[in-house]
């Protein structure tokens, strides 16, 4: 492709509204551009890195067995209803009513869709196992999309589903997406690492996550100081931790007036004291067990883990479901904002969740069970007695999010460090979650009938772009690995005129022949516009062509993420080119 014939609108100067080094690049490279909030163009030069990305993909599904498909973003909203993600996805599922009035949904993903759609084929185990994928556009509602194309309300997704008669049968299709992945990312160029993850609103049981490390990264990885464990901050767990309810007080209970106090911060500094030294209780509604609350207690600078929460509530009450809210009901009951645990012992059909952190002796600041009011020098033996004794009314369990320091879950005495990434994959175990609801079922050899077993497959493409820009940008702008780069090479013509003009056209022919995809800059501008224009888009390898190398019979060669250049004879400049692109 020749620049004239192209869109590549470059521009000098960083947005002000983009916060991350992709964001910036990436518009003033003119690879995207923003049409509204969360909504972007993808530019000629973006398009070509998109479909490079898209095609790996569908190399490496289609080498596992996979079958491409293309399922209509536009769903029937009762789908949704049947598996209740109407509800579990809130505000971010796009709906809307047809002029017929029937409510639909822009699909975020398509569970339901796929599900619905090999249930109308699929009806015996000889059939089993079966995936399918695709790559194609979802829409989320997101509430404040942010960071170019990391959080956004309409982005390409490849999504793919596989369906079973058996467990084996899962564990062995996961295993090689698992691996597929593996190979997708690495080809990409993009660094990575696998961790262990939640599911959150997909379902299901095993998850992974791949993730590529940013500093600027919207999520939280955790991994040990000994490399033996990886796992996101949801899902992270914590080592063995020792407690005691048993220490002595330090003072008297203390009653101090904090009125007008929002947070944990704001009472600390009133009271003076440190967030680590003061006790953070939430209290939830519970469904399903054997009582109606849940009472968590963590250290004030520690944060209450949903998940976490959900299973040891599990485990020591029986509860299936938990929801933290602030609705009129619950303030008549609890002092939300300054409830004490011993709130919680007192309450009829209570149960009480402290973290081990948090379950210590030592000087400890906590509610008071009063509004406006907390207290100093809480003590937990004195405060609650021998009810924390009490097997079905207290626990202590990890219920808190995983912070750099913590012992690592392995317990062979490696500290967990946290850094920043950005997910560019997951794959889920789903279980029948999907066919039970929408009634998926296949019959076994003995003509016996069973809800198919599933698993769900994810990556973001576009966030495969925002990795690479990611880790691979300089002063000067990006640098794409080879294999999603734009183009592979750019030739700039000192001026494009003359024996100089000759020599550009006949090496763009050269190059091309070669299968070598290559951009011709044939703009009448100056040298210092082409170079600088040629390393903010980041193609990987550049030859510059002025009179003073063609009287030598010679073009010079420059590779992006180098700084060195070097003179190729003319003869010699496709197989030159051909072996910097392999390395």
């Amino acid at each position: 492709m020749r620049w004239t014939q192209t869109l590549i609108p470059t521009q000098k100067e960083t947005p002000s509204d983009a916060q991350i080094v992709s964001h910036q690049l990436m518009v003033r490279g003119g690879i995207i551009r923003q049409l509204t909030a969360g909504a972007y163009d993808f530019l000629p030069l973006g398009l070509r890195s998109l479909r490079k990305a898209s095609q790996i993909i569908r190399e490496e599904m289609d080498a596992i067995g996979c079958a491409e498909v293309l399922l209509p973003a536009l769903q029937p909203f009762e789908l949704w209803q049947k598996t209740g993600r109407d509800v579990t996805y809130g505000e971010n599922l796009m709906k809307f009513k047809d002029r017929h009035g029937r409510m639909n949904v822009l699909g975020p993903t398509h569970e339901e869709v796929v599900t619905e759609m090999v249930m109308a084929y699929v009806s015996s185990y000889r059939q089993l196992p079966l995936s399918l994928y695709q790559i194609q556009t979802k829409f989320r509602d997101e509430y404040r999309p942010r960071f170019g194309l990391l959080r956004v309300r309409e982005f390409l997704m490849k999504d793919a589903y596989s369906f079973h008669a058996n467990l084996e049968s899962l564990n062995a299709v996961y295993d090689r997406f698992y691996a597929a992945y593996q190979k997708i990312f690495t080809r990409c160029g993009i660094p990575f690492v696998i961790v262990e993850a939640e599911a959150g609103p997909i379902g299901g049981s095993a998850s992974h996550e791949f993730m590529a490390v940013c500093s600027t990264g919207e999520d939280t990885i955790v991994t040990s100081d000994k490399n033996n464990y990886a796992a996101n901050v949801e899902k992270a767990e914590i080592g063995a931790r020792p407690f005691t309810f048993d220490a002595a007080p330090t003072g008297e209970l203390e009653k101090v007036h904090t009125p007008g106090l929002p947070g944990i911060e704001d009472v600390g500094k009133f009271m003076k004291v440190k967030p680590k030294n003061m006790l953070k209780t939430l209290v939830f509604k519970a469904t399903g067990g054997e009582v109606d609350w849940v009472v968590a207690v963590v250290r004030g600078d520690h944060e209450v883990n949903e998940s976490k929460l959900k299973k040891a509530a599990g485990e020591k009450f029986g509860v299936a479901a938990i929801e933290l809210t602030d609705d009129e009901a619950v303030r008549q009951q609890w002092a939300i904002g300054f409830v004490s645990p011993t709130a919680a012992l007192k309450a009829v059909k209570a149960g009480l969740l402290i973290d081990p952190d948090a379950a210590q002796g030592g000087f400890w600041a906590g509610g008071a069970n009063e509004i406006d009011y907390h207290v100093k020098h809480f003590n937990w033996r004195r405060e609650c007695g021998d009810s924390l004794n009490d097997p079905k009314k207290v626990a202590v369990a990890d219920i808190r999010n995983a912070a750099a320091g913590d012992p690592s879950p392995k317990n062979d005495g490696g500290k967990l460090v946290a850094s920043k990434g950005i997910e560019i994959g997951h794959v889920f175990k789903l279980g029948t979650k999907y066919s039970d609801a929408l009634g998926a079922d296949f019959l076994d050899e003995k003509g016996e009938k069973h809800p198919m077993i599933m698993g769900c497959y994810g990556i973001g493409v576009g966030r495969i772009l925002i990795a690479a820009v990611e880790a691979f940008h300089d002063d000067k702008g990006m640098v794409w690995p080879t294999a999603i780069a734009p183009y592979s090479v750019i030739i700039t013509p000192i001026k494009y005129d003359g024996e100089v003009k000759a020599a550009a056209d006949r090496l763009y022919e050269q190059l091309n022949a070669a299968g070598i995809d290559t951009l011709l800059d044939d703009r009448d501008q100056r040298p210092g516009v082409k170079f600088n224009d040629a390393d903010l888009i980041g193609i990987p390898v550049r030859v510059n062509i002025g009179d003073r190398g063609l009287k030598e019979g010679k073009f010079e060669l420059k590779r992006r993420k180098v700084v060195e250049t070097e003179m190729v004879a003319m003869e010699a400049i496709v197989d030159r080119v051909q072996a910097v692109l392999r390395e």
